[in-house]
């Protein structure tokens, strides 16, 4: 669970961010819980955006999200979101986000 330094600390970083993620119309499927997986294991912090077609609200969309991937919702904010989950592949590595207590 972040707080809210950690929080504002991941906004600041994801301002910066382009999407990098897209959900279509095709809403939520196992394909996209697993892209957005793998997209975690390489980067911490995801910036996703939803198409206009998509019917469902997007705060809705990125917890459902965030619970099959077991991520943090930072943001929401209009048609985008971010997430952020730890990654241990990227701790071993020495390129891991440092959040301040």
């Amino acid at each position: 669970m972040l707080n809210s330094k950690q929080r504002a600390y991941l906004r600041g970083l994801a301002n910066t961010l382009d999407c990098n993620f897209h959900i279509g119309k095709g809403e939520l499927s196992v394909s996209v819980e697993n892209s957005l997986a793998e997209l975690l294991q390489n980067r911490e912090l995801v910036k996703a955006c939803v198409l206009k077609t998509v019917s469902v609200p997007v705060a809705e969309i990125a917890q459902q999200l965030a619970d099959s991937v077991g991520a943090e919702v930072v943001q929401v904010i209009g048609r985008r979101f971010v997430v952020y989950r730890h990654s241990e592949r990227l701790a071993e590595a020495g390129k891991a986000i440092v959040l301040p207590r």
